[in-house]
């Protein structure tokens, strides 16, 4: 047996445990990632600050608690235009938030009148000389819900884009509760009760956007 053959006989085992060490090292680098890896669900609060700002996330979690807060501090239809009919600032003052253009809380029960794109007048006994309608979709337009409760605050965003996006996810939320499945193809005529809050532009044209809607 020639030296030639018996160096490769004797760098064969030397070979063999030194593949042994750089796999059981590739086998701990492994390890080492896969516990230190966390599984990130879509649309969960972990995705939210990987991906960025989702509102349709902030939505979700926001609208529970807007609707019970508005609900909660929704007041009758003739009670708050009466209110408002006699001194609009005071009125505005004790049942809505916000500064120049309050939102204001109301629940009512009435009757259907004309409506075109998804926007519906009610007439309500006991309320005269306002205009009350509400919007029932497919649009669901301004930041209502939003600034309803007062505390959601530009502060707390990135940006005007992200407090504006904010309000969408927060509409397309209680779409997705509320009027999934509602038709509004006719509902002229028909009494219907509601809870809502409206942005106190004019104390006598109402725009209602609502958190509770039933069709009687």
């Amino acid at each position: 047996m020639s030296a030639n053959d018996i160096s490769a006989i004797s760098m064969k085992p030397r070979l063999g445990r030194r593949g042994m060490i750089i796999g059981a090292a590739a086998l701990c680098v492994v390890a080492a990632i896969a516990l230190d890896t966390t599984v990130v669900t879509i649309g969960s609060e972990q995705d939210t600050r990987v991906a960025g700002f989702s509102p349709d996330a902030y939505g979700k979690k926001e609208f529970p608690r807007i609707r019970d807060d508005i609900t909660a501090r929704a007041v009758d239809a003739p009670t708050l235009a009466n209110a408002l009919a006699a001194d609009k600032k005071a009125a505005a003052k004790k049942y809505g938030t916000g500064g120049a253009m309050p939102v204001l809380p109301v629940k009512l029960t009435g009757t259907v009148g004309e409506g075109k794109a998804g926007i519906y007048d009610i007439a309500v006994d006991g309320v005269e000389n306002v205009r009350i309608r509400v919007q029932t979709g497919p649009a669901i337009n301004g930041t209502d819900l939003r600034d309803a409760p007062g505390d959601i605050a530009f502060g707390a965003f990135k940006n005007q884009i992200e407090y504006q996006d904010a309000g969408a996810g927060i509409n397309r939320a209680m779409k997705a509760e509320v009027l999934a499945g509602f038709d509004n193809s006719d509902l002229t005529g028909k009494t219907v009760s509601l809870t809502g809050v409206f942005k106190l532009i004019n104390p006598k044209m109402w725009l209602i956007t609502p958190v509770k809607v039933q069709v009687q």
